[in-house]
């Protein structure tokens, strides 16, 4: 199916190709750890090439996925088909540029660990644009901070704070020095773009293979005529530091708030809807039978730090 895209706020004309339905997943055995799920079928064969004239852009975004017997292929050059803020700016230097993105992930993913297996690039939106929700900022137990490579052992967030800005824009998004447009959390203006308004909006892939949700999903998880809600994460902050925390920063006193390092979260089994990996299992439009997928969520971990699959 093609369709041609009209101007939008972000870019004018061009074209997107996709299937025109995708149908569902199949299963063998109970949805539990170890379940081998086939997506084979679905967003197969999604396409776009788009003009961006976003002030911060000005440059074609151009994605493809395809998949064969084996495995889920994306092509694409690492611009943003949406809004974006001002980039560089005072807080971030870099320049939005031209990518090479060449992935592949399994069409047939496994859940081979209850707790996962950290990452740092977790998944990618069909857009071609990657999740990387830690940072390179870290701060010693002193108080002296890097926000570009520390040597300290505290792991500055880029969410969640004030007292660290990296620079990122309304889609909890910013550019590393190579020029890689990439998100934290929440995409808000690829949301905005995809349309989906309240409900379940399937948004990428994660590297182990199983798909990504943003914000939404069933009240009860295998039961699809249940309300839509916003999903939870179990992860919340601590009570107080831990041991060696520094409280100040070191040049000028001023005070580093819970919430500013990875650990100062806990995951409390059951908090909230997800696990530790901000997934669960469930059904889904894509999904009617069930499947493991993650969700981007407007809380930390916002994406996940953790993969339930081999990658």
């Amino acid at each position: 199916m093609l369709l041609l895209l009209g101007a939008s706020g972000c870019g004018g004309g061009g074209s997107k190709s996709s299937e025109a339905s995708v149908g569902t997943a199949s299963s063998g055995g109970s949805q539990s750890e170890g379940t081998v799920y086939s997506t084979s079928n679905v967003y197969c064969n999604l396409s776009e090439l788009s003009y961006n004239n976003d002030e911060s852009v000005n440059a074609n975004s151009d994605f493809t996925w395809t998949c064969n017997t084996q495995n889920r292929v994306l092509s694409a050059n690492g611009i943003p088909n949406h809004e974006v803020g001002t980039f560089p700016n005072a807080n971030n230097p870099n320049t939005i540029s031209i990518q090479n993105v060449a992935k592949t992930f399994t069409v047939n993913p496994s859940s081979i660990s209850a707790d996962g297996t950290s990452a740092q690039v977790v998944a990618y939106a069909l857009n071609g644009i990657k999740f990387d929700p830690g940072t390179a900022g870290r701060c010693n137990n002193s108080g002296v901070c890097s926000l570009a490579g520390g040597s300290g052992a505290w792991n500055i967030e880029a969410l969640g704070h004030d007292t660290f800005d990296f620079g990122d824009d309304m889609n909890h998004a910013h550019v590393q020095p190579t020029g890689a447009y990439h998100y934290h959390g929440m995409p808000e203006r690829y949301l905005t773009e995809l349309g989906k308004g309240e409900a379940m909006t399937f948004i990428g892939w994660a590297l182990d293979g199983f798909p990504v949700y943003a914000r939404y999903g069933y009240s009860v998880a295998t039961d699809a005529s249940s309300d839509i809600k916003v999903l939870t994460s179990s992860w919340r902050l601590k009570s107080s530091g831990d041991i060696g925390r520094p409280s100040t920063i070191n040049h000028d006193s001023s005070p580093i708030p819970l919430g500013a390092f990875t650990q100062d979260y806990e995951y409390v089994e059951g908090f909230g809807d997800l696990d530790r990996c901000n997934g669960r299992v469930g059904v889904t439009p894509e999904f009617p039978t069930g499947i493991y997928y993650y969700v981007i969520t407007d809380s930390f971990p916002y994406a996940t730090r953790c993969l339930k699959g081999s990658f």
